[in-house]
C-alpha cells in the first residue's frame, strides 16, 4: 500500500513511524512533513490545508490510504473530498468534525445524549460572560467556541479576569471568528486524563490511557500550551474506570452521532476530568492528540494500518490491539518564548546520539532540514519519548535522552509524570 500522511508535527512523525512498521506498506508520503519525518517518508511540499492540491497529488500517485493528522483540514472537509473522490481517508467528515470545531455543538450533543460534562452557558457579549461567571462562581472557565490552536481556554478567578478575557475574545477578536461565541463553564475539580478511541462509526476500540501536561512551566505553572509532555498509562484510569468512560461517554457520543445522521469515524479524543462524581468531559478532539500520540503509539505493538483500515472500511470485527506493558514518557523540547513569540532556525545537536539509545524515539515537531543540518522551525520542536520497566525508569531514561540534545534557548519541563509518581 501507498500511504499519504497529512501534517507536519510530532503527532504526524509518530504516525509515520508506526505506519512504517506495517507489513502492508510499500511507500509513505507526508505533506508537508518535517526534518525528522523526511528520514522515513518522502516529504511533499503541499500544505495541510491545501485540500485540492493534496487530492490531486493522491490521485496522481495512486495513494491507497490517506491519514489526516491536524484538526483544521478535518474541519474543512478534507475527508469528504477524498472519500467523495473514491479514496480511503482516515478521520471524520466535516459535519461530525464539529465536535472539535464548535464547543457549543459538542455541548449540545452531550446534553442531548446525557454525556456527563460541566454545566455551561452560551455568551456573545461581555456582559453575558460576566453574568454567567457570577452564577457559576470562581474559578470559571471561558472557551472560545471555535478552533484556537489549543489556546482558546481561559480559567478566570474573578469577575475582573472574566471580563478581561471576554473583552480579548469578543471585542479585540484575538481568535477571530472562533471567539465570537464563548462557552462559559463551571470549573471542574479533579485530575485530567486523555482517552483516544478508534471507531468505525458503530464500534469503538479504546487505546491505552495517557495524561498530558499543558502548562509551560514545572508544577503546572504559566500559560497553557499545546502540550509540554505526556505519559502512558494514567494510573487513575483503572480497567473499571475505562469501562465507565466507554459506557457513559464514548458509546453515547458515537451512537448519538449516528442517530443524528453524521456517523463518526476515525479517532475520537476525549479530554476528561476525573471528578468525585466520576469522569466528565472537558473537550472532544477529532484526531490524535499531541503529545499524547507519541506516548501512546510508542507502546502499540499491533499493526496500526490494519486498525486504521477497520475504521475506514467498517463491516469487519473490531481489532484487538496489543500493547507493551511498560510505561512511556514523552518530553517536549520547545523554543525559548513558546507559547508566545519565539525564534527559529536554531541548529539542533545530539539527535543521532539520543536516537541510538535503546527504547528511545525522538519525534520531530517543529524542525526542518537546512542544507543537511536539522534546525528548529516551530514552537514545539521535539518530543523525546522513552520506555522503562517502571514509570520512574521511563522518566529517567527519557530525560537522559533529552540531556543529550541541545539547541539555543531549548526549554522543557523537568517534571513530566509527576502526578503518577506522587500516587505511587
Amino acid at each position: 500500500m501507498k500511504v499519504l500522511v497529512i501534517g507536519s508535527g510530532g503527532r504526524e512523525h509518530a504516525l509515520v513511524w508506526k505506519i512504517a512498521q506495517s507489513r502492508h506498506i510499500s511507500k509513505i508520503y507526508c505533506a508537508p512533513g518535517n526534518g525528522g519525518i523526511a528520514g522515513i517518508a518522502e516529504c511533499v511540499a503541499i500544505k495541510a490545508d491545501d485540500i485540492a492540491g493534496l487530492l490531486d497529488f493522491a490521485q496522481s500517485r495512486l495513494i491507497d490510504l490517506v491519514v489526516v493528522g491536524p484538526e483544521a483540514p478535518l474541519v474543512d472537509g478534507i475527508v469528504d473530498a477524498f472519500q467523495d473522490a473514491g479514496l480511503k481517508a482516515f478521520g471524520p467528515r466535516r459535519r461530525p468534525a464539529r465536535l472539535e470545531a464548535s464547543k457549543l455543538f459538542a455541548k449540545e450533543i452531550m446534553a442531548k445524549y446525557r454525556v456527563p460534562t460541566a454545566a455551561f452557558a452560551v455568551c456573545r457579549t461581555v456582559a453575558e460572560v460576566v453574568s454567567a461567571a457570577g452564577r457559576f462562581g470562581f474559578p470559571v472557565v471561558l472557551k472560545a467556541d471555535g478552533l484556537a490552536a489549543g489556546k482558546g481556554v481561559v480559567i478566570c478567578r474573578s469577575g475582573e479576569e472574566a471580563a478581561a478575557a471576554a473583552e480579548e475574545m469578543l471585542v479585540k477578536k484575538i481568535f477571530g471568528a472562533s471567539g465570537e461565541t464563548i462557552v462559559v463553564e463551571e470549573c471542574l475539580q479533579g485530575e485530567e486524563v486523555s482517552i483516544l478511541v478508534l471507531t468505525d462509526g458503530a464500534g469503538a476500540v479504546p487505546l491505552v490511557s495517557s495524561q498530558d501536561h499543558k502548562r509551560i512551566f514545572d508544577h503546572d505553572e504559566g500559560p497553557n500550551t499545546g502540550g509540554m509532555g505526556a505519559y502512558s498509562p494514567a494510573p487513575i484510569v483503572t480497567p473499571g474506570v475505562m469501562d465507565e468512560i466507554m459506557k457513559s461517554v464514548v458509546k453515547p457520543v458515537i451512537h448519538g452521532m449516528a442517530k443524528e445522521g453524521m456517523p463518526y469515524t476515525g479517532i475520537l479524543y476525549a479530554g476528561l476530568m476525573m471528578t468525585a462524581k466520576g469522569p466528565k468531559v472537558l473537550e472532544f478532539n477529532v484526531r490524535f492528540g499531541d503529545p499524547e500520540t507519541q506516548a501512546v503509539l510508542a507502546r502499540l505493538q499491533s499493526d496500526i494500518v490494519e486498525a486504521i483500515l477497520w475504521s475506514v472500511e467498517g463491516g469487519r470485527p473490531a481489532p484487538v490491539l496489543h500493547w507493551d506493558q511498560r510505561p512511556s514518557v514523552c518530553v517536549v523540547m520547545a523554543s525559548k518564548g513558546y507559547p508566545g513569540s519565539y525564534e527559529t532556525d536554531k541548529a539542533i545537536t545530539g539527535l543521532d546520539e539520543a536516537g541510538r539509545m535503546k527504547d528511545i524515539v525522538v519525534f520531530h515537531a517543529g524542525t526542518k532540514d537546512a542544507g543537511g543540518r536539522i534546525v528548529s522551525s516551530g514552537g514545539r520542536v521535539l518530543g523525546v519519548t522513552g520506555l522503562g520497566s517502571t514509570l520512574k525508569e521511563a522518566i529517567a531514561h527519557t530525560y537522559d535522552a533529552v540531556g543529550r540534545i541541545r539547541f539555543e534557548g531549548a526549554h522543557y519541563r523537568t517534571d513530566i509524570g509527576w502526578r503518577a509518581l506522587e500516587k505511587k
